[in-house]
């Protein structure tokens, strides 16, 4: 016997036998559920020998037998009710477990997220795909039937879903596509760093939504709760479901504040503030100006987060700020990076430390910041160094910038086109699924081993546009991402080292070094970001005009 923990209250089991009612009471349960009708097989022990067995231990126990493959709405509240009626923790078994853990799942389907759900039973080994849109419908069989269809759905409307969308309708106009995405605005998050160092205005970031869906592309304003790729079907919340030929998965990252202790509850006030977002990057502007003395802390939590050079970026242009005002030899200026380099493309890394040395600041690698006390002004940060037992310190602070831990969302990591880590499991070349042929990824989400970036985006955009084209032409892929990723590092105001490269670290510069040298600070690759790129932003990539970003080809040797 093998009971796999569904939750607090619940586990399930295949099959148990009489003689293992012993153990499951040593196990600390309490109650028994059996699922599986007598006979099923000639080898089943009977109901009634698991009842004496249960009995014999003290253990209370519970028959709700189900025919495989139909469970009803009614089955799942009646074992929602025995769960409740039940001393806990309760044992459920049937065949497989399958039975068990899907009418759990139902049960509680109005209570908890799906993707929690989802989630639980994945994690136990059993795969919920099948009653998926019960379980967003709260546990009921959907009467709609109502549902639209498109050829092309792409799910997020950030930048790599509209810069996509509009590369695929020039591209090919008379296909049907469709957006799928709950917000109303669209922001220009490379913005943010500008905006904490008081360049940018926090409004010239954001659009509304609307205004950027290109014309011809349907917007569908909901939130996505799960994927039926085998019924190439997309359930939204509340039920109602898209249909689509081919699909397009593209949302951003989740920013997990509530992985910091204390975080959530101190961010915009007591010193602490993030660029991260849209609200509180003003207030990184604001405590910059205002810091006259103490100690500065800019965190960095483990990868995979979006734009690996934001932290540092509040760093420098923070310090850049107290030197040119005469306060910076006041200021304890400290960068605490989970991670053991100060950037991971080493050609980078000189320029870097020249500014680090500028600015006085301590490099404290193998920093994860776990937890804050905002009114207290302390930090604690678990240190991990290699071949070191963990460690936890904590820290004083006046100020903290915090970049948050980072993770895909919840409905990308419990869907069945997720890898093992959680990412969207696509060919790192084409951007297409490794399984499904008639679904590519590109942003954020996906598993190529790239920067997380705007521009990285936009490079990808033509990509999947040219392969998803060349599948609705019957044709075999023919553009190859090779994983070129831009982070333009604002060393100092007016200054930048525009870091541009590609899979395992290659350069790949956009300007020859005579024009512009990435590995050096340059005041033309400032004017890029600060003048160039924004225009660029929202009136050539989001409209599908690929400048300079030609998809490499497949060889034809």
């Amino acid at each position: 016997m093998d009971p796999k923990k569904i939750s607090d209250e619940l586990s399930v089991a295949p099959q148990i036998q009489p003689e293992d009612l012993v153990n499951v009471a040593e196990l600390g349960f309490r109650s028994v559920i059996c699922n599986r009708p007598d006979g099923e097989a000639a080898d089943q022990p009977t109901f009634e020998e698991i009842e004496a067995a249960a009995q014999a231990q003290g253990l209370q126990i519970r028959y709700l037998p189900i025919t495989a493959g139909k469970v009803r709405d009614e089955d799942a509240d009646d074992f929602g009710k025995a769960l409740m009626e039940l001393p806990g923790p309760t044992l459920a078994y049937c065949r497989t477990g399958t039975r068990s853990t899907t009418l759990w799942s139902l049960s509680v389907a109005k209570e908890k997220p799906t993707a929690d759900i989802l989630a639980a039973a994945k994690a136990a080994g059993y795969d919920m795909a099948g009653v998926v849109r019960r379980i967003v419908n709260g546990g009921k069989t959907p009467t709609d039937t109502g549902d639209a269809k498109f050829d092309v759905v792409i799910v997020g409307g950030g930048a790599a879903g509209i810069a996509v969308a509009s590369s695929i309708h020039a591209r090919k106009p008379d296909l049907e596509i469709a957006i799928l995405d709950p917000a109303d605005i669209h922001y220009y998050q490379p913005g943010w760093t500008m905006v904490g160092a008081g360049i940018f205005d926090p409004e010239t970031t954001a659009k509304t939504m609307g205004s950027l869906i290109p014309k011809g592309v349907h917007w569908i304003k909901s939130a996505v709760a799960a994927f039926e790729p085998k019924d190439n079907a997309v359930v939204l919340d509340g039920c109602r479901v898209v249909k689509y030929d081919r699909l397009v998965i593209c949302p951003g990252l989740k920013l997990d504040w509530h992985k910091v202790e204390g975080l959530v509850d101190t961010l915009g006030k007591n010193g602490v503030t993030s660029n991260y977002r849209y609200d509180l990057a003003p207030y990184t502007w604001e405590l910059v100006k205002g810091l006259k003395s103490g100690r500065a802390l800019f965190t960095q939590p483990p990868m995979p987060i979006k734009c690996a050079g934001a932290p540092q970026k509040a760093l420098y242009l923070s310090s850049d700020h107290w030197l040119r005002t005469g306060v910076l030899k006041d200021i304890d200026v400290n960068f605490m990076n989970a991670g053991g380099v100060l950037f991971g493309v080493k050609d980078y890394v000189p320029a870097l430390e020249k500014y680090i040395e500028r600015y006085d600041a301590k490099l404290n690698f193998f920093n994860n910041l776990v937890a804050v006390d905002g009114p207290a002004k302390k930090a604690w940060f678990d240190v991990a160094k290699p071949d070191t037992p963990v460690e936890r310190i904590e820290v004083e602070f006046d100020m903290m910038h915090v970049c948050p831990p980072q993770t895909a969302p919840d409905f990308i990591r419990v869907s069945p086109l997720a890898d093992a880590a959680g990412w969207i499991d696509v060919d790192q070349a084409t951007l297409r699924h490794k399984e499904y042929d008639n679904i590519w990824s590109l942003g954020d989400v996906m598993n190529a081993p790239n920067a997380k970036t705007a521009a990285a985006a936009r490079m990808q955009a033509p990509v999947v546009a040219e392969n998803l084209v060349d599948d609705v032409n019957g044709k075999s892929p023919t553009a190859i991402y090779n994983g070129y990723g831009s982070c333009p590092l604002t060393v100092e105001r007016g200054k930048i080292v525009l870091a541009e490269f590609g899979y395992g670290g290659t350069l790949l510069p956009s300007f020859p070094k005579f024009i512009l040298d990435g590995t050096k600070p340059t005041r033309a690759a400032w004017i890029l970001k600060e003048q160039i790129l924004p225009p660029v932003y929202w009136r050539a990539m989001l409209r599908g005009k690929e400048w300079m970003i030609k998809p490499e080809r497949v060889s034809a040797g």
